[in-house]
């Protein structure tokens, strides 16, 4: 039995995943987790082939999670599911070491395709995301300034955009305000901007959010 972990804070999402899975795959098990907190508990008790994980939720974001998986579990391959565009999000989720990203609004005819890719041990890129990976491989390709922050950097950027007070992000990631303060500096420096207005502006401008 093919044994798969599907973790989204939305329950439709969790029904539709696991009746995609039920129809397209073989002998396949289907295990629910609603959180970060969750997803860790099951990963400790239970054995999984592989990981379905949304890149944003409520607390630990998935980018947190996936490298915490990676650290843990290093060869349990991690699929990752967005509302987000790849060109945003993609490399940098394959960097951390997920093995295939994906947006949810994806025929699920992709999604399939990109569920057997991962579980045969390869990872699944779409032909969007070969076009964006191939751009960064042209080393005199101006990087979008966003990409030079850490993923913990570029949670922050995100949660600063949305209106969270810096005493909110540090009770969601669970971190001291000196730290998060600390973090927003690296952002602002990094990314040569002023203040959390040109923050917001900087990520709607680019569809970050």
């Amino acid at each position: 039995m093919i044994s798969i972990l599907i973790v989204d804070d939305h329950f439709l999402v969790r029904k539709g995943l696991k009746k995609i899975l039920e129809d397209e795959v073989n002998n396949v098990i289907v295990y629910e987790a609603i959180d970060g907190n969750d997803l860790m508990k099951k990963i400790h008790a239970e054995k999984f082939d592989m990981i379905i994980c949304d890149i944003s939720m409520p607390g630990r974001s998935g980018l947190e999670l996936l490298e915490q998986i990676k650290k843990e579990y290093p060869k349990l391959p991690v699929l990752m599911l967005s509302f987000y565009p790849e060109d945003q999000y993609a490399v940098r989720v394959l960097k951390a070491g997920a093995s295939g990203y994906i947006s949810k609004d994806s025929a699920s005819e992709e999604l399939s395709k990109a569920i057997r890719q991962v579980l045969i041990g390869r990872r699944y890129i779409s032909e969007n995301l070969v076009e964006k990976l191939a751009s960064n491989l042209d080393t005199n390709n101006n990087k979008d300034l966003h990409e030079s922050l850490s993923n913990r950097e570029f949670d922050v950027l995100k949660m600063i955009a949305s209106g969270k007070k810096i005493s909110d992000i540090a009770v969601i990631l669970s971190l001291s305000v000196n730290t998060i303060s600390t973090y927003r500096f690296r952002i602002l420096e990094k990314m040569k901007l002023k203040n959390n207005a040109e923050i917001m502006h900087y990520v709607i401008s680019n569809k970050i959010i």
